[in-house]
């Protein structure tokens, strides 16, 4: 009897073992499963040895085969400078161009920002790929290598210095003075044009550093009317309506020392997206050119696209646009670069014009 009770108590302990056993490898069998999903989540595009995406057969929506998926995170400014850039925005040119050359979807993030200096900070800490700014902050982060260069032209525009007040008819009337100078910000493209005409007057390039306040150009232009500032340096559009207004006066040196066939606004691209996603490098490219030709083939369907992001009427903007410049090619902007470094803007100056921009750029 005894054996028979022990027989079977040995059964039951056996059986019990077992599924225990399988409740376990069950547990890890799954745990695994999910670490499996989660890696392959966060890779998002891992392939099998033979090329094909893993996922092949239940592909992401608005993936398609063979391409991929990926964002694209561009920064630019105000002003009709940048207009190209509404052209690109409202018909998805970089979309296009992404998708016709990968069959991938790219998913491209705007953000409008202050100032060049800005954008460098965005760039450096990788969250910025792409952005627009003014050639001489441009310049200035291709030295420091932030870690981008420029990678096309987008406009050149006229520039003035202007003043609520009718005593200021010079330089003379600002150097040592208190009146505030708005403009973009230290070391951006009007900063630059400042010293130029301060140099070109005969006067030290610094002499007004002291009298400059940062302010973006909208900003600098309610401040310039409110009398908040004495003075305000600004481009296309504002300088134009500045000039419409008879309570204000324009200082003439600045006008004539960078004209709007000179370069102004470019774009400059990371290096990791030149060099490790050649494709959606392409696509950026090809995308500003695009919107380029359009701005000076079709003005007028240009200006009603482009007003509705800067908020003039189709006639102010046709105006402006027709008083700007826009193309890809740079001009004169290793001379820029060269006064920079005279003049100590920058620490180190670039030996050529190619230590400024990638392979497919043309100018000087």
């Amino acid at each position: 009897m005894k054996k028979k009770v022990l027989r079977k108590m040995a059964l039951c302990l056996g059986v019990t073992l077992m599924f225990a056993g399988c409740g376990t490898n069950n547990g890890k069998n799954q745990e695994t499963a999910k670490d499996q999903e989660t890696e392959q989540g966060a890779s998002g595009d891992q392939e099998t040895s033979d090329g094909q995406d893993a996922s092949d057969g239940q592909e992401d929506a608005g993936q398609d085969a063979g391409g991929k998926d990926v964002t694209l995170n561009i920064a630019y400014q105000y002003g009709l400078a940048y207009a190209p850039l509404s052209i690109v925005k409202e018909q998805q040119l970089i979309e296009k161009a992404y998708e016709e050359a990968t069959g991938g979807k790219v998913t491209v993030t705007w953000n409008q920002m202050s100032s060049g200096a800005d954008i460098n900070t965005g760039i450096s800490a990788g969250s910025i790929d792409a952005g627009f700014m003014g050639a001489a902050p441009a310049i200035t982060g291709v030295t420091k290598g932030v870690g981008y260069k420029i990678f096309t032209n987008l406009s050149g525009q006229e520039h003035g210095l202007m003043t609520n007040d009718e005593n200021i008819k010079s330089f003379d009337d600002l150097i040592g003075s208190s009146n505030q100078i708005a403009l973009v910000n230290i070391g951006s493209i009007q900063h630059i044009l400042l010293a130029m005409a301060l140099d070109n007057a005969g006067y030290d390039p610094h002499a007004l550093d002291a009298n400059i306040v940062a302010m973006a150009h909208p900003d600098g232009m309610t401040a310039l009317q409110s009398g908040n500032v004495s003075c305000h340096l600004t481009s296309n559009p504002y300088i134009f309506k500045e000039r419409k207004e008879s309570s204000l006066y324009e200082i003439k040196d600045v006008t004539e020392a960078w004209g709007v066939d000179d370069s102004f606004i470019v774009g400059v691209a990371s290096e990791a997206i030149h060099d490790n996603d050649p494709e959606l490098y392409k696509a950026l490219c090809s995308a500003i050119e695009e919107a380029v030709n359009f701005m000076n083939e079709n003005q007028e369907e240009a200006a009603k696209i482009t007003c509705e992001f800067d908020g003039n009427s189709e006639q102010e903007e046709l105006e402006f646009i027709q008083k700007s410049k826009y193309t890809i090619e740079t001009s004169n902007l290793f001379k820029l670069a060269t006064f920079m470094a005279q003049t100590k803007f920058i620490e180190t100056a670039p030996e050529s014009y190619e230590d400024l921009v990638f392979e497919n750029v043309s100018g000087n």
